[in-house]
């Protein structure tokens, strides 16, 4: 047994814990998530064995603003992809907003519910 821990899940907080975790299902294409009986939690897992992301709903969920001092992003995931033009248009379909697509190599864009993610073609 060892004292050295490991990633389980990222947890996001948000208001509706299943709804998020269904964008991160069709934008990751992971299995189905697991929600808790009461709807409060979500997790999706990685299907090649790494961490995974949870969902927790929290009841007066504010967004975090990106970039901003007073409510800032505190973690954002970042998302490798090999064609970032593809992906782009992948995950507005899906629901994403862009935020910022300055960077040659990267894109930041926020989830339905306001988490700033980024897609990588670095």
């Amino acid at each position: 047994m060892s004292a050295v821990p490991t990633l389980g899940v990222v947890a996001l907080d948000c208001p509706d814990p299943a709804a998020l975790a269904e964008f991160y299902r069709a934008v990751l294409e992971w299995g189905e998530p697991e929600v808790v009986a009461d709807g409060h939690w979500a997790t999706l897992r990685n299907p090649e064995g790494g961490a995974g992301i949870a969902f927790q709903r929290v009841p007066d969920y504010r967004p975090p603003a990106w970039p901003s001092a007073e409510n800032p992003q505190q973690l954002h995931l970042d998302l490798n992809v090999t064609d970032l033009e593809a992906a782009h248009e992948r995950v507005l379909g899906l629901g994403a907003k862009l935020l910022d697509d300055q960077p040659k190599t990267f894109r930041v864009y926020a989830d339905p519910v306001g988490h700033p993610f980024c897609l990588c073609a670095c």
